[in-house]
């Protein structure tokens, strides 16, 4: 099979097992652990099987991009150690976007929830319905891996998520693009954007851009609106 025909094949076993049997609790628990600590492992470049010393404070900022910043230092760091055994999680049922952050920051900045809100549903339901030469796909399951994902690199998690669906949708060289891009936007090359779903449109692959910045953008939100709440109260 074909990358995409595979990628569509996984999707289709996906929707059949999950009408057939869910997974419990505590396997989806589980099954976000692991999709977690794999995380931290993902690196520009490739994928690290085992936990190695490697941290990207040694490495120095491109000039490129120093010139827009002030603190040379400045830049995303992985939410826990490498090799720990206890990774901290934020639970969004805890805190959701749509229960707290929304009416919160639409409080702070008078309709600016409205507008981010907007900004958010539209992106994330954006879909051609189609998958390189398919049409009237159902993109659903795909998107919400990819959204998922970048929460999941941020130690955020949904009870209601089987992270199951990410290893088996979400390739490796898909996998090292989406952190590069959510992370390391700087060090995005042509050829990591080339190495994943090469028979996919450029315009499907730029939805996908799309989502991972919003993704990134809720979880950042999420993170600082839920201090200023614990602040607050």
């Amino acid at each position: 099979l074909s990358e995409l025909e595979a990628l569509m094949e996984r999707m289709k076993r996906l929707q059949e097992d999950k009408e057939d049997e869910e997974a419990s609790q505590e396997e989806m628990t589980t099954r976000f652990e692991k999709e977690k600590k794999e995380s931290l492992l993902v690196i520009s470049g490739g994928i690290c099987a085992f936990p190695v010393p490697f941290s990207f404070d040694d490495e120095i900022v491109s000039t490129d991009v120093s010139r827009y910043i002030e603190d040379p230092g400045f830049g995303y760091k992985d939410f826990a150690r490498r090799g720990e055994d206890h990774l901290p999680t934020f639970r969004a049922q805890d805190y959701t976007w749509e229960n707290h952050g929304f009416s919160l920051v639409n409080r702070l900045y008078s309709d600016i929830g409205h507008l981010l809100d907007e900004k958010f549903r539209m992106v994330y339901n954006l879909t051609y319905n189609t998958m390189a030469t398919h049409e009237d796909v159902d993109t659903t399951t795909l998107r919400r891996a990819l959204f998922n994902y970048v929460h999941c690199m941020y130690g955020i998690r949904y009870d209601d998520y089987d992270y199951g669906e990410v290893n088996q949708l979400l390739e490796r060289s898909l996998k090292v693009y989406i952190k590069t891009v959510t992370c390391y936007p700087e060090r995005t090359t042509k050829r990591m954007y080339d190495s994943y779903w090469r028979q996919f449109k450029h315009s499907e692959k730029v939805h996908v851009n799309l989502l991972l910045m919003e993704a990134r953008m809720q979880a950042e939100l999420l993170y600082a609106l839920r201090a200023i709440t614990r602040h607050l109260t």
